[in-house]
């Protein structure tokens, strides 16, 4: 007994990272379009345009100004722009995926690719550029898995409708999913509505000048509607659909036994948990009510959002799970490093990644196993990986032993998850099959993938692609259905 005959294996991506085709093809301008590179020590920026023209940036995490709009400085270098163009090298990509015995690929549709503004206009040369990946992949036996949105939004609903802290832009959300279900429903049958929900919290990925919590947790409650009216119309399309959410998720642990830090880690749990109870269960849990009272958040609904929520529920949980944090009452006594997103706790007990990313495999069971018992639907890890510095030798070999050690024993968890506590998962898609940019540092150095692509931090290389060591490790993994480790 081991994972079931039909388990998704794979790979994923997401287009602000890997498609490139920055304006090609009648694409508009997206938020991520003004988010310079960085590293571990220099932040991501936002390159902005004040109302009486003053070019600024600020990092992804301050607010800007009211009233200012995304600015492409030609004096800097935007990693999203050429990525590791997808957009050119898809046809050569998924040969390599299918080399590998992919099952499906997890990609992102760029919302301004087919809707230049997010508007109701339509860019028919974007829809085709789709048409033929999903051809392409489905030609090699791939399922594609699409996110439809994945930490971006067309400029244009940023600068002009302040993203997501207006309603309005629920409705630009659904006429672009109501566009791509119907071309596409033959075609594609796994969809999540948007990536990493309870990261969704700025200019850089929901258009909002302000990030106060106010703002952003009215802007998720728009997310939340559009969300799970997409879900009902995705169904009422082609009721084959299978419609998922994606959050990510850091389970936290207590740092000691002490009672206060065991209610530290359920409360920084909770909050991960929240958008899932919303989006899985169709209501807002007693907990986050009671918070918004405290603080003074109201949250501004229309009469039958809660309807709609309840009737909206997706029908598999996607997460990426890349680490684990720890919680203490007294969070000025223990060592943070880095971590996805967030600043994370050290815990003694775990060894870390170059960039401080706490490596648990057990904590990936340990996850599988609290999302089965809270909500007992499908679950699907659409993103897990080790982000490490890759040498090229002088062969041209690409040894990474210590990606394969990582997905080796991340692998090993789900199958105990599936084998001993009768977790339901229907597949695996590693962060990053191919290497793309970094989300969090817009790094290049900090690779992910299978496959190497000849890329620096400064857009400089040939995007050649390379297999690594770890590529031909996978393709008997997968060949094995996970009994090759």
């Amino acid at each position: 007994m081991g994972f079931p005959k039909n388990f998704l294996w794979g790979g994923a991506t997401a287009a602000n990272q890997y498609e490139g085709g920055y304006l090609s093809g009648g694409k508009g301008l997206s938020t991520l379009d003004a988010i310079t590179g960085g590293s571990m020590d220099q932040p991501r920026m936002i390159t902005y345009k004040t109302k009486d023209g003053q070019i600024g940036k600020v990092t992804r995490d301050t607010e800007l100004p009211e009233g200012a709009v995304g600015y492409i400085d030609p004096e800097q270098y935007y990693p999203s722009h050429v990525a590791t163009d997808f957009y050119h090298h898809y046809q050569e990509d998924i040969a390599l995926f299918a080399e590998m015995g992919f099952k499906c690929f997890r990609m992102s549709i760029s919302w301004a690719r087919i809707c230049p503004k997010g508007t109701r206009e339509i860019n028919e040369d974007g829809l085709a550029f789709y048409d033929a990946v999903f051809d392409e992949l489905l030609k090699h036996g791939i399922e594609p898995v699409v996110t439809i949105n994945h930490f971006d939004i067309p400029m244009y609903l940023a600068d002009e409708y302040d993203g997501w802290s207006n309603r309005k832009v629920i409705d630009y959300f659904l006429f672009f999913c109501e566009t791509i279900f119907t071309r596409y429903q033959d075609k594609v049958k796994y969809w999540m509505t948007f990536n990493e929900i309870n990261f969704l919290r700025s200019w850089t990925q929901i258009g909002i000048h302000k990030n106060d919590k106010q703002h952003k947790y009215q802007a998720a409650h728009h997310l939340f509607v559009a969300s799970a009216k997409a879900v009902q119309m995705g169904h009422r399309i082609n009721p084959d659909f299978m419609i998922g959410m994606m959050v990510a998720y850091i389970p936290s642990y207590p740092m000691t036994a002490n009672p206060e830090d065991v209610l530290a880690a359920l409360q920084f749990n909770r909050e991960q948990e929240f958008y899932i109870d919303v989006q899985a269960k169709g209501y807002y849990p007693a907990h986050k009510v009671k918070e918004f009272e405290r603080e003074g958040i109201e949250i501004k609904k229309e009469a039958g959002d809660d309807a709609v929520i309840a009737n909206g529920t997706v029908d598999y949980i996607g997460f990426s799970y890349y680490m684990s944090t720890a919680s203490s009452a007294n969070p000025e006594t223990v060592k943070y490093v880095g971590g996805n997103q967030m600043p994370a706790v050290k815990n003694p007990y775990l060894a870390e990644s170059d960039w401080g990313w706490a490596v648990d495999p057990l904590g990936l069971r340990i996850s599988l196993c609290q999302l089965s018992d809270r909500y007992h639907l499908p679950l699907f890890v659409v993103e897990n990986g080790f982000g490490a510095i890759d040498k090229v030798e002088s062969d041209g070999s690409i040894n990474d032993d210590y990606r394969i050690d990582y997905f080796k024993k991340h692998i090993a968890a789900m199958k105990d998850a599936i084998t001993l506590d009768g977790v339901d998962l229907i597949g695996y898609t590693p962060w990053g099959c191919i290497d793309l940019v970094s989300a969090g540092t817009g790094e290049m150095k900090k690779r992910y993938g299978f496959i190497y692509v000849d890329m620096d931090d400064h857009g400089n290389g040939t995007l050649a692609r390379k297999k690594k060591k770890s590529f031909d490790w996978y393709k008997e993994v997968i060949a094995s259905n996970g009994e090759q480790l």
